[in-house]
């Protein structure tokens, strides 16, 4: 089993890397001035952003190539295990992080907001890919940052700090979404495959083995993250992914109410209600009207 190791604070990343910690609550690393490091996988008990000097040109998403190469970031909340093990090897990486403790937000307004930013939960190969305007925006939030933590720390450092936080956040919002537009072949492709995992769903009768589909296993099942998955499909549709599997579930409801030789009960069951009162509380919810009903009028 891979060792895990803990990171619950930015002095522990950087007696890690071996570097000073100048504010106890936030960190600005340049990976390139530093010696190389052992990686293997950690459980991380502060936010983290990294921007990783990867060239994507040669790498792949789905079928497509990443649409731009001058950077990708990566984001990591508390409570999630990131890296890998490498067997003890020795690597040199390049790029930056920024490594921040929940405590420096409290009292600030993204303190209240940081749950919103939900790119935290994304995978790592759900990350965002740079632009060189994209990536000069960031580095610039990522220079005004350090040269707080070089001050000597008085009353305006938490804010002019917090606040260039939040808008490096803020410029991944907008950068995301320009991701999500520039790559709307791929997010299309997905959101047909989403479509036809639920026809299959219901054609297979998975149904009497797990019960109601889920937004969760449906990006399991397209190899995407839940809120990756879930933004894109709002992105692409308008609608969220919760909203578009209920309206399937009532779609298929009521081609089997149509049928009209079953009864309610044995449809509910069918769909993957536990109960028959439960499918009638959803159906008439969404409509308007019990199963019941709907069936008389048609």
């Amino acid at each position: 089993m891979d060792q895990i190791e803990r990171i619950d604070t930015v002095k522990d990343y950087n007696t890690w890397l071996g570097v000073e910690t100048l504010h106890p609550l936030v960190s600005v690393i340049n990976f390139d001035e530093i010696s190389a490091v052992q990686h293997c996988r950690r459980y991380m008990g502060v936010y983290a952003v990294f921007l990783k000097n990867i060239k994507c040109s040669d790498i792949t998403y789905g079928c497509q190539p990443y649409d731009y190469d001058n950077g990708t970031l990566i984001f990591v909340a508390p409570g999630q295990v990131y890296g890998i093990d490498n067997n003890g090897i020795m690597t040199k990486p390049s790029g930056y992080g920024l490594i921040f403790n929940m405590d420096l937000l409290v009292g600030t307004h993204l303190g209240d907001s940081i749950s919103d930013y939900s790119f935290f939960s994304y995978q790592v190969r759900e990350a965002l890919h740079l632009s060189k305007k994209e990536r000069n925006a960031i580095m610039d939030c990522l220079r005004k940052i350090t040269v707080e933590i070089n001050q000597n720390i008085d009353k305006h450092s938490k804010t002019l700090i917090v606040s260039n936080i939040e808008l490096l956040l803020n410029y991944c919002v907008r950068f995301y979404d320009r991701q999500f537009i520039t790559r709307t072949h791929v997010n299309s492709d997905i959101v047909v495959r989403f479509k036809a995992l639920l026809d299959d769903y219901f054609k297979t009768e998975k149904t009497q083995l797990l019960g109601l589909p889920t937004v969760a296993y449906c990006a399991e099942k397209l190899n995407l993250s839940t809120t990756y998955f879930g933004d894109l499909i709002k992105m692409e549709t308008g609608s969220t992914a919760l909203d578009l599997l209920q309206s399937t579930i009532i779609e298929e409801a009521k081609l089997r109410i149509f049928e009209g030789n079953k009864s309610i009960r044995e449809i509910a069951h069918q769909l993957g209600f536990k109960y028959q009162q439960h499918f009638t509380h959803f159906f008439k919810q969404k409509t308007g009207v019990t199963p019941n009903d709907f069936r008389h009028q048609n």
